[in-house]
C-alpha cells in the first residue's frame, strides 16, 4: 500500500520524503519543498513549471562552457561504450586519464609534477592535507602539520577540508575545526584597512599577521597555507589587494611553509586567465581543481602536485611502500573524457579571453548602477566572478530577511538566478563564460530592479 501511494506521489512529495539537500534548512524544506530544475541550455535554466531563467551563477560557478554541449555528451557516451569504468589502483591506467593528467601538468602554473584525481573540491583538499602531512613525515618533521587558512574561506565540507573552511556554519554541530587547522584574517580592504592606508601597506599588514601567527605557533609546526588566489563566491569575491601575494609568498618561503592554491572556483578561465594564480605569478606547491575541469558535466577534481613535492613523495617507497591514498573513482574514464573535451572547448572558443572582456563590461555596468547607492558597501570582481557587498544588517535581523536575501528572492520572480551569501551580505555573480552582452544586460537590469524594490521597501 505504501509503495503504491509513493508511486502516485508528486516529485515534490518524494523529494521531501527522501532527499537530504546540502546547505538547506531541514525544517524549511519539509514545509516548503524543493525547487525542481528540469532542463538547461547555454545560460538558460528551465524549471518544472516551465519558467525560464538566466543563470547568473553557473550552477555553483561550475558550468564554464554553458549547459547542453553535445560535444561533451557525445564524448561521455562514446567513453561509456568503450570503457565505462576501471580503477586506477596498482598502476592500472587508461587513455583519457593519462591524457588529462599530462595536459594538466603542462597547463598548471609553476613546475607541476603529477596529478591525483578525485570527484569533488572537498575530497581534493582532503587529499592535499594528507599529502602535506605525508610530505613532512617523509622529511622527518612529524610536528610540522598545522595548516593555516583564512576566515570566510571555503575549501569544502569533509573533516579536514571543512576544518580549513573559515565559516561557522560548516563547523557548528560537527565538532570542527580540527586542532591542526588555524585561520588568519581575510584580505578585505574595505573592512579592515585603516583610513588612508594604501593597498600595498594593507597587503603587508595581512602578511605580517600571517607571519606573527606562524611565529606564535612555531614555524616547525606549520606545514602549509591554503587560500583561493581570488576569493570565490562563498567568501564574497575577495580580489587581493596590490602586492598581497608577493608579501604572502615572502612569508611562506621564510618559514618553509607550502602553498596550496585552491582554484576549485577560479580555475579554467573564470578570472580571465586560465588559472587565477597566473594573475599574480604564483607557483603553488599544490593546486586544487574541480568545477570548471568538466564544467560540471561530470564529478571530477584534481590535485596538481609540484615536482618539488613529488620528488619527496617518490623518495618514500622503500620506507612506506605503496602510496596509500586514492578513491574508487580516481581518474574515472568518463569524467576524464568529459574534461578533455571541456578544455578543448575553452581553448578553441577563446573563453578565457571572453571571460576577461565580458567580465570587464559586466563589472563596469555594476559600478555604474550600484556605486554610491543606499546600503552598498563594495563592488568587487575580476573576469567572470564579481560581488556586490551590502551593509551589515541591524542586530536581530533574520539572515533570511537581509537585503541580499530579499533581492535573491525577487530575482527568481524576475527570471534570474543570482547568489546571496548571507554571512558576507553579498550578491555574487559568476555566469557561464559563454554569456553574451545582451544576457549580461538582462541579468544586471533584473538585479537592479530587485535592488530598487527592496531598498525602496526598506526606506518606508
Amino acid at each position: 500500500m505504501t509503495k503504491a501511494v509513493l508511486r502516485n506521489s508528486t516529485l515534490e512529495d518524494l523529494d521531501k520524503r527522501s532527499f537530504l539537500h546540502p546547505f538547506t534548512s531541514l525544517a524549511d524544506h519539509a514545509r516548503l519543498g524543493p525547487w525542481i530544475v528540469e532542463s538547461a541550455k547555454d545560460v538558460f535554466i528551465r524549471d518544472s513549471l516551465g519558467r525560464e531563467y538566466v543563470d547568473g551563477v553557473s550552477g555553483l560557478a561550475c558550468v564554464n562552457v554553458g549547459y547542453g554541449r553535445d560535444e561533451i555528451a557525445q564524448a561521455m557516451a562514446d567513453q561509456v561504450r568503450k570503457l565505462s569504468f576501471f580503477p586506477s589502483f596498482w598502476g592500472t591506467s587508461h587513455e583519457p586519464g593519462i591524457r588529462l593528467a599530462d595536459r594538466l601538468v603542462d597547463m598548471a602554473p609553476g613546475k607541476a609534477g603529477k596529478v591525483l584525481f578525485g570527484t569533488s573540491g572537498s575530497d581534493a583538499n582532503e587529499s592535499q592535507v594528507k599529502i602535506v602531512w605525508f610530505y613532512n613525515n617523509i622529511l622527518g618533521r612529524p610536528k610540522k602539520k598545522k595548516i593555516i587558512a583564512r576566515h570566510r574561506s571555503y575549501h569544502g565540507t569533509t573533516i579536514a577540508a571543512g576544518s580549513l573552511t573559515g565559516q561557522a556554519g560548516v563547523h557548528r554541530g560537527f565538532d570542527l575545526p580540527l586542532p591542526q587547522m588555524l585561520h588568519t584574517r581575510e584580505p578585505d580592504y574595505t573592512k579592515y584597512a585603516e583610513p588612508g592606508m594604501s593597498e600595498r601597506v594593507f597587503s603587508k599588514k595581512m602578511a605580517d599577521e600571517l607571519d606573527a601567527l606562524i611565529q606564535k605557533e612555531g614555524p616547525d609546526t606549520v606545514a602549509a597555507f591554503i587560500a583561493e588566489p581570488v576569493g570565490g563566491s562563498s567568501s564574497g569575491v575577495l580580489v587581493p589587494t596590490e602586492g598581497y601575494w608577493d608579501e604572502i609568498t615572502r612569508v611562506l618561503k621564510k618559514h618553509d611553509v607550502l602553498l596550496i592554491a585552491d582554484e576549485v572556483v577560479s580555475g579554467f578561465g573564470r578570472t580571465g586567465k586560465m588559472f587565477a594564480s597566473d594573475h599574480y605569478g604564483l607557483e603553488p606547491d599544490l593546486l586544487t581543481l574541480s568545477k570548471g575541469i568538466t564544467s560540471g558535466y561530470a564529478p571530477m577534481s584534481a590535485c596538481v602536485i609540484s615536482q618539488r613535492v613529488m620528488d619527496v613523495l617518490s623518495s618514500a617507497s622503500a620506507e612506506y611502500g605503496a602510496f596509500g591514498h586514492g578513491y574508487t573513482n580516481t581518474a574515472h574514464p568518463v569524467c576524464a573524457a568529459a574534461a578533455l573535451v571541456n578544455i578543448d572547448i575553452i581553448e578553441r572558443e577563446g573563453l578565457v579571453e571572453r571571460a576577461a572582456e565580458t567580465g570587464a563590461y559586466m563589472l563596469t555596468r555594476l559600478r555604474e548602477i550600484f556605486s554610491g547607492g543606499p546600503h552598498i558597501r563594495a563592488i568587487r570582481g575580476i573576469g567572470m566572478i564579481m560581488g556586490v557587498e551590502f551593509d551589515e544588517p541591524a542586530p536581530g535581523v533574520d539572515l533570511n530577511d537581509t537585503i541580499p536575501m530579499q533581492i535573491l528572492r525577487q530575482g527568481y520572480k524576475d527570471g534570474i538566478i543570482i547568489r546571496a551569501t548571507a554571512g558576507n551580505h553579498t550578491i555574487t555573480l559568476s555566469p557561464p563564460l559563454t554569456i553574451a552582452r545582451k544576457e549580461v544586460d538582462y541579468l544586471i537590469e533584473r538585479f537592479a530592479r530587485g535592488y530598487e524594490l527592496v531598498t525602496a521597501a526598506q526606506a518606508k
